[in-house]
């Protein structure tokens, strides 16, 4: 038996640093617990947002413009928060959208021309960065729910490659509420409803899309914590775009309006009502609402032939009159400094992107080149606007005016070219502006508006190609100056054309027909491949043959990929 021997003063040593290793354990274990508890009760100061974009609803189609249209949520949330009543928007889907995403006008991202087409090879340009990227930037977690309609014919330019964290809702500008089917003409129909970058038929139960959607994005509110990061919520309805359909029960509260297209309007207004005092009180239950801006806007004006009103304005959806493009919106939030007030300061669509980036605590770059202004203080405590005027738009490929030309433009500009501009209180359209009678409610008759029913013709414009109004002391367009105030036509055509300078190419390619959904899979969904990524699905291929099918497969299999490309 052998007895070991150890100093005593090295046993204790060893006694002494194993006790004060095991007390430094314990007081790091300690530490990080008190560092993650901290954490979790640290609360960001920046606060949460949900963007609601609805389709189509025109600026008389919500109760506090005097409609007889249903909205008591709309009506207590505006009026709780600060009604917009000079805000702008584009005539069209695609247009609103794609200056709502990045801050910048048409001319500058050369989508001057109508909407992004189901079938064409176009999207929002990848070199634009979007809303949602710099808020990400800035921390947050970014969701969009609903309509997309920036285009999808490359995996590139699907939502969750342009900032969202997640996507569920539509990539086209319309289609059947209950099936999310849609069809581009003969042979070109398709399934429209994604989850992320994969078509969701798992998820879909023929749930009517505005109850789905908002189910969706309250379901989003529930799994995330408001305490730990900020959110970003693009809720993008689908609601109130034709097709004109809505749950029975909504209709019943309509009987009295005798126009079938009016009453299924009105119908569908009052279920997207309800569905945003859904998401409201959800906004509340969550831990949301008390560190929330809510936004709320329609992306163009209606249109009288599937129901909707812009009366008193002038003009509908698809043109440049106050009707087509002077929208609905509103802000409500417990952060706003003056609530219950109405804003008449000059807004657009452009603004939101650097007023919520600047909101969320995020950068502005100023290679960004924005056309949009912070207008936070002009809403919140109702001062001036640094928004003076708004390029509404210049459209050099739509129909021409064919009394349009260089002389009606003193030659600074061709006044055939479809083009429309405010500064101030003046307002100036070129070219052909689009369908202009001043439409009522569509409420006491059956007939159609084609019928002309009840509208106010306007005769005395035909020839023109120029218009100038005051819209401050003319909000409805009914005395064009442009005969009285030559001088301000002409500073007005001068910075038209000082604008144009600045305008890049029109993108609006023809008519790709591998985007048929018959070629994939019977969905509506990205098609092109760059030459990088085709060689990428090339190598992919010819591993897959060469060692599993064989060399003489592969061929075959080649040869007919490149026969359907040449399709």
């Amino acid at each position: 038996m052998f007895i070991l021997w150890v100093p005593l003063s090295l046993f204790l040593s060893f006694i002494i640093s194993q006790t004060w290793s095991v007390q430094l354990s314990w007081e790091n274990w300690n530490a990080e617990q008190r560092n993650r508890a901290n954490e979790f009760e640290k609360t960001s100061t920046q606060p949460h947002i949900v963007f609601i974009l609805v389709d189509d609803q025109g600026f008389r189609d919500v109760g506090y413009h005097g409609s007889e249209i249903k909205t008591p949520t709309l009506d207590r949330l505006a009026a709780q928060g600060v009604k917009l009543e000079n805000y702008y928007v584009q005539p069209l889907c695609s247009p609103s959208r794609s200056q709502l995403m990045t801050g910048r006008y048409q001319i500058h991202t050369g989508l001057q021309h109508s909407i992004i087409r189901a079938t064409q090879p176009n999207c929002l340009p990848l070199e634009n960065v979007t809303l949602p990227l710099k808020l990400k930037q800035a921390g947050y977690s970014t969701h969009m729910v609903g309509k997309w309609h920036l285009g999808f014919y490359k995996r590139g330019c699907m939502p969750t490659q342009r900032g969202f964290d997640t996507f569920f809702g539509s990539l086209l500008g319309s289609g059947d509420y209950y099936s999310h089917y849609k069809c581009e003409g003969p042979g070109m129909c398709g399934y429209d409803l994604y989850e992320g970058e994969e078509a969701a038929w798992e998820q879909d139960r023929g749930m009517y899309s505005t109850v789905m959607f908002t189910r969706k994005a309250i379901n989003i509110l529930a799994n995330h914590n408001p305490r730990r990061q900020p959110l970003f919520l693009y809720l993008a309805y689908q609601a109130v775009h034709s097709p004109l359909q809505v749950p029975a029960r909504y209709l019943e509260r309509y009987k009295g309006i005798p126009n079938l297209h009016r009453r299924k309007y009105a119908a569908m207004v009052s279920c997207l009502d309800e569905a945003i005092h859904n998401l409201t009180l959800a906004l509340k239950r969550y831990g949301y609402y008390d560190n929330t801006v809510i936004v709320y806007s329609s992306d163009n004006g209606g249109q009288p032939l599937s129901g909707g009103s812009n009366w008193p304005l002038r003009g509908s959806k698809a043109t440049y009159w106050e009707g087509g493009i002077r929208a609905v919106g509103f802000v409500h939030s417990p952060l706003l400094v003056n609530k219950g007030t109405k804003c008449r300061s000059l807004v657009h669509i452009t603004d939101w992107f650097p007023t919520l980036v600047t909101l969320g605590e995020g950068t502005l770059d100023e290679d960004l080149n924005l056309d949009g202004y912070d207008v936070w203080e002009a809403i919140s405590e109702g001062r001036p606007s640094p928004r003076h005027d708004i390029l509404h738009n210049i459209d050099p490929i739509y129909i021409k005016a064919k009394n349009g030309s260089w002389k009606a433009g003193y030659g600074i500009w061709n006044t055939a070219v479809q083009a429309a501009i405010r500064v101030g209180h003046w307002k100036l359209l070129t070219g052909v502006p689009g369908y202009s009678d001043w439409v009522p409610p569509q409420t006491f008759s059956n007939q159609r508006l084609t019928n002309r029913w009840h509208n106010e013709r306007v005769r005395w414009d035909r020839g023109k190609s120029v218009w100038l109004f005051n819209i401050t002391a003319d909000p409805y367009e009914r005395v064009d100056l442009s005969q009285r105030y030559p001088h301000i036509v002409k500073k007005m055509l001068l910075r038209l054309a000082q604008y144009n300078k600045t305008a890049v190419p029109v993108r609006y390619p023809s008519k790709d027909l591998r985007s048929n959904p018959q070629y994939n899979g019977g969905v509506w969904g990205p098609w092109y491949k760059d030459s990088k990524e085709e060689q990428e699905v090339d190598e992919r291929y010819n591993y897959l043959f060469n060692n599993h099918l064989g060399k003489r497969r592969w061929k075959n299999k080649s040869m007919n990929r490149k026969l359907k490309r040449k399709v």
